[in-house]
């Protein structure tokens, strides 16, 4: 229920608010508060609640862009594929903190994302994810589609080599047993 209450206070707050639109290509910064369901029994930021924070940051950066409309239009939803985290710090309750969210770049099936948690200008975790975009009447969108829909990018988005080796590592193949 918390995450349902900060997505609609998200979405309000895009909505109603005088900030600049973003390019879906910009750094955005989400700011959040922990709350008491934010915590486990150890009085920290839950692990799991990291990975569901780091939705509404992508959200408010496609929403905040006009990505998210432009892919509604053409019937496409994101879907993370892979994702990994790394946690320096812990968050505790009551703390203010902000999750920074930017693209990083594409390859030949997905799009990958940078997303940071900062409290007083120091790093608290740092997630890559790897995205992929599905059509809602089947099959896969391909990151040159996607790109053609947002009307390009105005850099180059070759992803860092530690990049596409991450993605090469966690790939799963389609053969081979369970």
């Amino acid at each position: 229920m918390n995450l349902t209450f900060r997505l609609l206070l998200l979405t309000l707050r895009v909505r109603l608010s005088p900030r600049r639109r973003l390019s879906l290509w910009d750094e955005s910064r989400t700011p959040f508060r922990v709350t008491l369901t934010d915590l486990d029994p150890l009085r920290h930021v839950n692990n799991g609640k990291y990975l569901s924070l780091l939705d509404l940051g992508r959200f408010e950066l496609m929403l905040r862009s006009g990505a998210w409309r432009t892919f509604g239009e053409h019937g496409w939803y994101p879907v993370v594929a892979a994702q990994t985290i790394t946690y320096k710090r812990s968050l505790t309750l009551g703390q203010r903190f902000e999750l920074r969210s930017r693209v990083l770049g594409v390859d030949e099936r997905a799009v990958y994302m940078e997303q940071t948690f900062v409290r007083h200008g120091d790093v608290v975790a740092r997630a890559v994810v790897q995205a992929r975009f599905l059509r809602r009447t089947g099959g896969t969108v391909q990151p040159d589609e996607l790109l053609a829909a947002v009307g390009g990018s105005p850099r180059d988005l070759t992803l860092p080599g530690w990049v596409t080796a991450w993605a090469g590592a966690v790939r799963v193949s389609g053969a081979g047993r369970a």
